[in-house]
């Protein structure tokens, strides 16, 4: 009777009444007219169940929590599926079942917070780091002056126009080959194809490099390139990669894979191709050095020439001819001087005996002896009559202190004996 007394009182008094089901509707369009279609939720994941293929989990921030699914047909398009522990932003709405007043989160897309990301991060290099794809020593140098290159993008993009201005200003004999990515949701594999495409025709098409950009954004938005699959493709590339993602704070497995790592996509570009304004420059520093070692050798060259040639002019047999001759006549007019015809021709005369002996000494004749006299001339036949021995030079009788002294006796002709001769 209390009870009943104190429903009639409530009725009696306005307070609504509802059934069950009518109460739970009325949670239900409450619910749907407070809160906005989508909203994005900040949490960590906890306890994720595969069920039927819809995955169940549950988000908390420490202090409360609540339940989430993705539907299958939802989770296939993700790329990114939350484990245990992760940090993430998810999109969703709200979803309640009336009939069991079950209120859950639906979620519709879901990306890693940064915690996530740096766990990923590592993930995938403590995978790749033993094998050493990560090691500075398999780098390849990027090519000097590349006559062809492929840029890997999003198209239209800040990033590809920021690229292609570089690429004009810097080198334009540059070909460019520009192939559209997508860099954000569910495209690791997309990128990877794409990379793998290129790589496979990098010969046929002429490429030296691969260029992989994208412009700024958060790092949560580069976690597509921390995939390990994309990875592996860009380290087996044939031809030499470079890697401009995101900041230049940012770093990601693809960043470390690379051949080189550019800070912004323009970076790239300014680390793949030279200066053609700094170049020129070069050249004409080259070109004039390369004037003055020229000069320099030629002067070198003429003068070992110079040199060659007087080696030749001093063996040249006319030369040699010359200087011989010239010797011949200086024997010659030597063998003139020592000739008996020329002391003969001052003056001198030639004493010889018979038998053609020459006379040095008056003791090689005696009286009565014939002698011929040979002169510039002629000769004379004479018989020696007398013989008078000359005194050695210097040699002479000692006088007595004032004696008269003798009379020199008249010295012999030079040629022979001083002797009277007369005709035979």
């Amino acid at each position: 009777m209390t009870m009943l007394a104190s429903s009639s009182e409530a009725t009696a008094r306005g307070l609504p009444r509802y059934g069950v089901s009518e109460l739970n509707a009325a949670i239900g369009t409450l619910l749907s007219r407070g809160f906005a279609p989508c909203f994005l939720v900040d949490a960590t994941v906890g306890r994720p169940q595969l069920k039927k293929g819809h995955l169940w989990l549950t988000l908390s921030d420490g202090e409360a929590s609540i339940s989430a699914v993705i539907w299958s047909s939802q989770l296939r398009q993700l790329s990114f599926v939350p484990e245990e522990g992760d940090g993430v932003v998810v999109v969703g709405r709200l979803n309640f079942w009336a009939a069991r007043a079950n209120l859950t989160v639906q979620v519709l897309d879901v990306r890693p917070s940064l915690s996530a990301v740096l766990r990923q991060f590592d993930k995938v290099r403590a995978l790749l780091e033993p094998e050493g794809l990560l090691e500075l020593a398999r780098k390849r140098p990027l090519p000097r002056f590349p006559s062809r290159i492929a840029l890997l993008t999003s198209v239209p993009s800040s990033a590809l126009a920021d690229m292609l201005r570089t690429a004009r200003e810097r080198w334009p004999a540059t070909g460019l080959l520009v192939v559209p990515i997508p860099v954000q949701g569910a495209v690791e594999a997309r990128i990877r194809q794409a990379v793998e495409g290129v790589g496979a025709r990098a010969e046929q098409l002429g490429l030296e490099a691969l260029v992989l950009a994208r412009g700024g954004g958060s790092r949560e938005d580069l976690t597509v390139f921390d995939g390990e699959a994309l990875a592996r493709s860009l380290a087996c590339c044939p031809v030499p990669v470079v890697c401009g993602l995101g900041h230049e704070d940012d770093t990601t497995i693809a960043d470390l894979v690379a051949d080189y790592r550019a800070a912004t996509p323009t970076a790239a570009l300014v680390a793949l191709l030279p200066d053609q304004h700094s170049t020129a420059l070069n050249l004409q520093q080259t070109r004039s050095h390369l004037g003055q070692i020229l000069r320099l050798r030629l002067h070198g060259f003429g003068e070992a020439l110079e040199r060659q040639r007087e080696r030749l002019l001093q063996r040249h047999p006319g030369r040699w001819i010359g200087q011989q001759l010239d010797a011949l006549v200086q024997q010659r007019n030597l063998i003139a001087v020592l000739s008996p015809d020329h002391l003969l021709a001052r003056g001198f005369a030639v004493v010889r005996q018979a038998g053609e002996q020459v006379v040095r000494s008056i003791g090689q004749i005696r009286a009565n002896d014939t002698l011929w006299i040979s002169l510039a001339d002629g000769e004379i036949r004479a018989r020696v009559e007398t013989l008078q021995p000359v005194e050695p030079a210097g040699a002479g009788v000692i006088s007595a202190p004032g004696s008269t002294p003798a009379p020199a006796q008249p010295k012999a002709r030079r040629g022979g004996p001083s002797a009277r001769t007369s005709p035979p």
